[in-house]
């Protein structure tokens, strides 16, 4: 399978969450017209997850997401050399086969891990998050401020990490310069 260089590839985090609360067809809504890949070590992760939160099994499920599998020694190597950076008590290997896609397919990844997100940018990768993610979407008209601020409260509702609390997102992308006064 090609990975073609406009795709997003998604960590397991923003699925997992965005299913979680029902968010997930925003996503597709968002990314429609570039194409949408997983890892398989995101997979995994994933099918694990359905065993404690049934929704993200939609993740498995939906038809916009294709699972990327390979077998290339190019891939195993660097996704080995990601592996001993970031893999502690065997979690953190989505991180590590959306870090390898970035890198060998130069497709933007989608990761909200702190650690994951740093190693990306120190290797020059093309990274984005959720919150960034969601601010296009405002800035390109695609979603309302008060849409968001309810998607973002719905995420903290299922214990996703954000760099904000309940109620923050506004003042948090107006503070760090993700969005300005007047998109809002």
């Amino acid at each position: 399978m090609t990975v073609p260089d406009d795709a997003w590839v998604f960590d397991t985090g923003p699925l997992r969450h965005f299913a979680a609360q029902g968010w997930l067809g925003v996503l597709r809504f968002l990314t429609e017209g570039r194409p949408v890949f997983i890892p398989d070590s995101v997979e995994r992760e994933i099918n694990a997850a359905t065993n404690y939160v049934a929704a993200t099994h939609a993740v498995l499920e939906a038809d916009w997401i294709n699972v990327y599998r390979s077998t290339d020694q190019r891939f195993a190597a660097t996704f080995a050399r990601y592996a001993d950076r970031l893999v502690a008590d065997g979690k953190n290997t989505g991180e590590c086969g959306v870090l390898t896609m970035g890198e060998l397919y130069g497709c933007e990844i989608v990761i909200d891990d702190l650690t994951a997100y740093s190693i990306a940018e120190e290797k020059g990768l093309r990274v984005t998050a959720s919150v960034p993610l969601l601010c296009q979407s405002i800035r390109m008209k695609k979603l309302t401020m008060a849409m968001v601020e309810a998607l973002a409260d719905h995420l903290l509702e299922s214990e996703y990490h954000l760099p904000f609390g309940p109620g923050g997102f506004r003042r948090h992308v107006i503070e760090h310069g993700l969005l300005d006064y007047d998109v809002i």
